[in-house]
Order: structure tokens, then sequence, then C-alpha cells
């Protein structure tokens, strides 16, 4: 069965794995070509830690997809196993069921997803059906596990995930999203309930999830995909395996402590970056981009690191990660930042100010259009557009000291889906004494002139400056982190790209490669 239905898959019938609409931007579905870029991977390596070895090859290995979707993973590992045991195993039929029976697991994230996985590993929904290609299962679910859980609340809050309990406790029909592999703390223990026995996996390999709705509170959504790999660790594979967005390389709200245990323990041994999301997932696009990973046990060192700079591959080097607080996608860069840091200048992010400078929201309601008496100038976005509103002093209760003095507003977001050449921020707007913001902005600076302000929007306006914040932003968020290897400059010039690269000592090739990267803001971005 297996021979013929890759006969057919080479003929002109398509793959249906290849077919199908993903969930969601945050329930990517992995097309065979990827997941067979990361078992390729993982294979390499093993040969490497084995003497030459296929892993393919070895009845003993056991595989983990805890957040199967289209079980293509599963898949494309059974596969490979049946060509690399047949010598092993040669009855065709006594190796399909070893290799489904002893050798492949997986976690279904919905009801769907799980019969779907089922589908596509066992050829049949139910693993003990007339139609399964496995012969050995007494259950319906196979090894391809499944049941509908519920959040933990603590407050409004589940406790393992951070799902919001006005979201997710819903009725029954509905999926809850309370993903097994995640809602536990005690994986292992959960494993060998699930299973049955002590479920010690070689390799855990995956596409999870990547963010709950609305768990960041309000409108935001927080991040979940370290969760996944954060437990898969707890579990001691060989190897580790996990699609997920690149974010977690220089930001994301919470991930200061998994960024730091990724980028320094050294077990990273292979990490494949996209900058555009599309590139690697068609017809999928959000800020930051995705990328891969292969963590090893049994390594220790730097990393073979792949950027796919958009659509083009950059050559394989071998990068430290953990050689600064967040890591730098293009090596190209490294040498400029080091230049710039080698005199020890103070940092822009000294001088501009925390998240919602003024404690005014996006939405913040209380303003008029027109002025009044006593009013103060408020600078805000409606429906994507800038505009300036009024309200009263006693609304502010934050950063009063910033009100009645020249400033500089920097855009807190500004979205490209990876373009390049990038503008990296939008256009910063000088502002006069009384006048505040919402959160839509960070403020720069707090001068007695307004030329101290205006040096500082020249400053903001050019390559190098933008270049510098590139290296630390990577999704649309530009909070005050992202400035901090920015250095400060003198506020009485108008500043340009040219007095800033002679300053640095910036050589030609260098520019040319900050100009290939960052766009010219010119009077129209003001």
């Amino acid at each position: 069965m297996t021979q013929k239905v890759s006969f057919t898959l080479r003929g002109r019938n398509p793959d249906v794995l290849t077919c199908i609409a993903n969930l969601s931007n945050d329930e990517v579905f992995t097309a065979p070509e990827f997941a067979n870029q990361m078992l390729d991977t993982l294979a390499e390596a093993w040969a490497a830690d084995h003497a030459g070895a296929s892993i393919w090859a070895d009845p003993t290995v056991r595989f983990l997809d805890p957040c199967t979707k289209t079980g293509v993973f599963l898949r494309e590992i059974t596969r490979r196993l049946i060509d690399g045991l047949a010598e092993a195993i040669p009855d065709l039929g006594a190796r399909v069921d070893h290799i489904l029976t002893r050798q492949i697991f997986g976690i279904g994230i919905t009801q769907i997803t799980a019969l779907l996985a089922r589908r596509s590993v066992y050829c049949s929904k139910h693993a003990d059906g007339e139609h399964s290609v496995a012969s050995s299962f007494a259950n319906d679910a196979g090894n391809i596990w499944f049941e509908r859980l519920e959040h933990t609340w603590e407050g409004k809050k589940c406790k393992y995930c951070g799902a919001p309990k006005e979201v997710f406790d819903r009725e029954v029909r509905l999926e809850t999203h309370a993903y097994a592999f995640i809602h536990t703390l005690n994986i292992k223990f959960r494993l060998n309930e699930i299973f049955g026995g002590d479920m010690q996996f070689d390799v855990i390999i995956g596409n999870p999830p990547y963010q709950m709705k609305g768990g960041g509170g309000g409108n935001n959504d927080s991040s979940i995909y370290h969760l996944f790999v954060e437990q898969a660790m707890q579990l001691e594979p060989r190897y580790l395996s996990m699609v997920i967005p690149s974010r977690w390389i220089a930001g994301g709200r919470g991930m200061d402590k998994f960024r730091k245990t990724m980028l320094t323990d050294g077990h990273i041994s292979d990490l494949v970056d996209y900058t555009q999301m599309s590139t690697a997932f068609p017809g999928v696009d959000f800020e930051g981009g995705v990328g891969y990973f292969l963590w090893r046990h049994g390594y220790q060192g730097d990393a073979h690191y792949t950027l796919y700079q958009g659509e083009e591959k950059q050559s394989t080097i071998i990068r430290n990660l953990g050689a600064y607080d967040v890591f730098i996608r293009d090596h190209r860069a490294l040498e400029v930042l080091e230049k710039v840091q080698s005199l020890n200048e103070p940092t822009m992010d000294a001088i501009i100010s925390a998240d919602t400078p003024f404690g005014l929201a996006t939405n913040f309601p209380k303003f008029k259009d027109k002025p009044f008496d006593g009013a103060i100038m408020l600078y805000r976005t409606d429906k994507g557009r800038r505009v300036i509103s009024h309200t009263s002093r006693s609304n502010i209760q934050k950063n009063v000291q910033l009100i009645d003095v020249w400033k500089v507003f920097l855009p807190e977001a500004y979205g490209e889906r990876g373009a390049v050449p990038a503008l990296v921020l939008g256009p910063s707007i000088v502002a006069p004494p009384a006048s505040v913001c919402t959160q839509t902005y960070l403020t720069g600076g707090a001068f007695a002139h307004q030329d101290e302000a205006n040096s500082l929007k020249s400053y903001a306006k050019t390559k190098f400056f933008r270049f510098l914040v590139s290296l630390r932003k990577i999704t649309q968020h530009a909070l005050r982190s992202t400035y901090s290897w920015v250095p400060q400059q003198t506020w009485n010039i108008t500043w340009t790209d040219e007095m800033l690269y002679q300053k640095y000592g910036i050589t030609p090739e260098e520019q040319a490669y900050i100009e290939s990267m960052i766009r010219p803001m010119d009077s129209s971005n003001d």
C-alpha cells in the first residue's frame, strides 16, 4: 500500500498536505518540503554523532510530535523509516506495523487535526480500522492521541498558558485550545499516562501553535510557542527540532529567560532563519519571520546558521549565538556595531521613554478635537491617521515633567513584513511644550529649545540610526530596549549619514551594506 501511494504522488496527483489551508497565522500547517528540510538537518546531525550511521535504519529510535496538525512530520518520518529499515525488517507489513506502533507518536492540538494526522499516518482516521496500514493497534487513536482538555483557571487566566477565561471558558462543542503538552507541571508523568509505560523519546519534532488569543491582556495575544520548547526539553530528548517565530531571538514579551537559555546553553547546532514568513510558508504573513532550530543534548558549541534574507539564501556560517543579549541575524552588521560600541558612548535608551509614556492607551477617549481653556495637545492616531487633539492636564499622571518641554515622539510600532531595504521606523514628530501623546508613540529627549529637538529628529531620520535600531527590532514594535545600541549625539547640529559614517569610521563597503538594508526617509515621510 505504501509503495502504491508513493508511486501515485510521483505522478499527476498532488500531495494532499500541500493543498490544505492554514488554520490561522498562529496554527500554521507545515509543508512536506519544509518538514523534509528539517528531517534532513536531523539526519545529518545523527550521522555526525553516530559515525555516519543512518537514523532511518535504527528500529529503536522513538519520535514524538507533541503538537501535530496534519501529521506531516510523522508521515515523512514513516516514509524514511520504511526505506531505512528494509534490511532489518524485510517484510513490508511487519516493518510498517513496527514503525507505527513502536516508533511514531503524536499529540493532536485539536480533535480535527488529530483525525487528519491519523489519516495521514495510518491511511485511516481509525488506527484499528480495516483500512489502517497498522495491524497491531487495539484502540481507535493508535499512537496519535487527543482528548479535549479544559484550562485551569487562576483568576482570569489559565495557570499554564495564560489563556483568558472570558474567551476560552466556552461551551463543549467548541475547541478550548488547552494544549495537552503544555497543560501539566510533570510532562514525563503525563506522557506515561497518555501512551502507557516509561516513554523516553529520542527525537521531538514539530511546529507548535504560536500565540494564545488575548493572553497578553485586552486585544493583545501572548506567545506560547516557547512553552512547547521548554516542555520538550524537560523530556530530555537526544534531539529537539521545532519551527517557531523568529521574534524570540531579539524580542517578545516574557521571552528574556527563554532567549538567554536558547542562545547561551550551546546545544543548538543548527539555526535556519527566514526574515519573511511567506518565504517558508507561502500565504502566511506576520512580522519577524520564522525559523527552525536543531537542539542536540550531546552537542556543545557554536551553531551552523543559515539566513534567508527575503527570498535570498545566504551561505551557512558558524555563529556564536550568545555573543550578545539578542542575536544579530546578519553577521555583516557585527563589524559596524563593534565600531560604534568601541567609543563607549551613552545610548539612546537612556533618554527614550518606556511604553505608554504618559499613561494614555491608544484608545484613550478623553479628548476634544478643538482647543479649550487650559488644554494641552494630544498626539494620537485615528484609523491609522496621525491627528492632534486636545485633553486636560489632569488626565496625565505619568511623566508630567515631559509635558512642558520640547521632545520628539517616536512611533512605537512600524511593520514591513521583512521588506528589504526597510524604513524600520516611521517618521518622528517634534512636539512643543504643552503636549503629550498616546501609547502610539515613545518620547525622546527633554529639551529647552526647539533646535535640540530638531537635531534629534534629524538623527532619527538617518539610515545609520535606523540601521542600529533594526539590529534589535525584529517585529513591528520598537520599545525602549530597541534603542540600546544607538549612541547619543550632541543636539546642536543637523545630523547626516555622511557625518556619522565619518565619526565612526564606517568603510565604503559597510556604507554600501547599510544603504542596501535601509531605504531613505525623504520629505514625504515627515
